[in-house]
């Protein structure tokens, strides 16, 4: 086999060239051994979602949420077996057998190397809405010339609109069906961000891009026309984001304190949204004795000032957008008091955090988190938890990170707040939902005599609640909180507590003056 490994620094132009060549004929015959392998892969995963479909062909019920238990169940089993999420792999499934049962030439072209992955999932997104078979089965074909040839990104723009040209459903009911998948999501990024997605008709879509850059055009405007004025501070690209978050309350199941705490069950943290966002009033908090925090300008106090906007109208439009959904209401509400006390308007976004005491001192610049989800800026994280009513300590195991003992205790509420500091998100194999969409569960079923007791409990999201109620999944749980989860085909897996991370101040920190010797609790 030929050596893959780098070659000398001292090769000659020619032997560069001979070495790169070799180089792009592995690419080339990798790339097609990797086709055969995504085939093999289709082809599984369509015989599991057959068997699978048989099994709800068989089943009783009439509820589509039972109907779809087998799927769920094999999916959860593959999940387990291969540490992916089982939402991706039903949604692997669900295409595997698409492309099987309407686009099998495809199948059989990636599995002889002429087209890539890539290239089938352009077949598969832009023909799926082709209902008739015969003319699918010919568009596949012209389609599959063009993906011999042609790049994916290439190949999907013609065969999106050589679809349109051959679609027998009008226009009006493709959109009608389309726009039942409209939904909202968020991808997390690095860095404490993350990305909303919306899908929604176009005509919505790009008129709500319009009117945010429109209104970002009015605020840049607004600000350029007292540009020349004396004494205007300069609002930074990173503060309105910071004022956004005001105008969300931290969930009662947030956690801060000795390592980490949280507001006592029931409360949140009330912030008044600041007025000054999309109006430019506010500057960075500073070191300097004299200089005014967001709070100060926004209370209108003696340093309150219009200030200079240096943001970008992306950056604007973005705050914009975050400004009306966190503080708007929506032009139709059928709610009323009895339903929905102060409207829709009146509901507040809550978010779960967790804080090292360290970070909250100000003393390390890490580990503040949406709990379960992702890492958020410390500046976020101390405006958020300055308001907090109540914290409760969360003492953790200093190597494993792992949750010990909570210290606030009450009946029920109690064993909640330890649940909430152990679990952090959905317990089950591969799945990271937040405990605001978790249900705790019984391990032991209630119903056969399982003990309401730590031991016996653990957060699972709805999904997998279910799943484990309604199917042959089992569950038990080991003294120090790993869940063992069995399926209906045997498969064991073990799910440990997730860990706390740790973080510990430096030697430079320690010099500055913290205590060496742990804490007291």
């Amino acid at each position: 086999m030929t050596d893959l490994h780098s070659p000398d620094a001292d090769l000659s132009g020619e032997d560069e060239s001979v070495r790169l060549h070799e180089l792009v004929e592995h690419i080339r015959a990798d790339t097609v051994e990797l086709a055969r392998v995504h085939a093999g892969l289709i082809r599984h995963r369509a015989a599991v979602m057959h068997i699978a479909m048989e099994q709800v062909a068989r089943c009783a019920s009439r509820r589509s949420r039972e109907r779809e238990l087998p799927v769920r169940s094999v999916a959860l089993d593959i999940a387990a077996a291969t540490q992916t999420h089982d939402l991706t792999v039903q949604k692997e499934l669900g295409e595997a057998h698409t492309l099987t049962e309407k686009f099998a030439a495809t199948v059989d072209a990636l599995e002889s190397g002429r087209i890539s992955m890539r290239h089938a999932h352009a077949v598969l997104d832009t023909g799926a809405a082709i209902d008739d078979d015969d003319t699918r089965r010919g568009w596949e074909q012209v389609v599959l010339k063009r993906a011999e040839r042609d790049s994916p990104g290439r190949t999907r723009a013609f065969a999106r609109e050589l679809a349109e040209s051959v679609q027998p459903v009008g226009m009006t009911a493709r959109h009608a069906r389309a726009a039942e998948e409209r939904g909202v999501s968020v991808r997390d990024l690095a860095d404490g961000m993350a990305e909303l997605s919306i899908i929604l008709p176009a005509t919505v879509a790009y008129g709500i891009r319009d009117r945010l850059r429109r209104q970002a055009a009015a605020i840049r405007a607004a600000c350029a026309a007292t540009d020349a004025s004396d004494g205007h501070q300069a609002l930074g690209a990173s503060v309105a984001p910071i004022l956004a978050a005001d105008a969300i309350d931290v969930a009662p199941d947030s956690s801060i304190g000795g390592v980490l705490a949280s507001p006592p069950s029931g409360s949140a943290i009330d912030v008044t949204p600041d007025p000054s966002i999309g109006r430019a009033r506010a500057d960075t908090p500073s070191s300097s004795t004299n200089a005014s925090t967001p709070d100060d300008i926004a209370d209108g106090g003696a340093d309150s000032r219009l200030v200079r906007d240096e943001r970008t109208l992306a950056q604007i439009g973005a705050d914009v957008c975050a400004d009306l959904l966190l503080t708007g209401a929506p032009t139709i509400d059928p709610t009323d008091d009895a339903t929905c006390p102060g409207g829709l308007g009146a509901i507040r976004a809550h978010v779960q955090i967790t804080v090292p005491v360290l970070t909250l001192l100000g003393r390390t610049d890490a580990g503040a988190a949406l709990a379960g989800r992702s890492p958020i800026d410390p500046d976020t994280a101390r405006r958020l938890a300055a308001r907090a009513p109540g914290w409760d300590r969360v003492m953790c195991d200093p190597v494993a990170g792992t949750v010990l003992e909570v210290d606030r205790y009450s009946p029920t509420a109690a064993q909640r707040r330890y649940l909430a500091a152990r679990d952090q998100h959905c317990r089950a194999p591969g799945c990271r939902a937040p405990l605001s969409r978790c249900q705790i569960d019984h391990n032991h079923e209630a119903r056969d005599g399982g003990a309401t007791t730590l031991a016996n409990l653990a957060h699972l999201c709805v999904r997998h609640h279910t799943l484990k109620t309604e199917t042959a999944w089992t569950v038990s749980q080991q003294p120090d909180g790993t869940l063992g989860f069995v399926s209906p085909l045997g498969q064991r897996i073990e799910e440990a507590p997730p860990p706390r991370v740790l973080f510990l101040p430096d030697g430079d920190d320690l010099a500055a003056g913290t205590p060496s010797d742990p804490p007291p609790f």
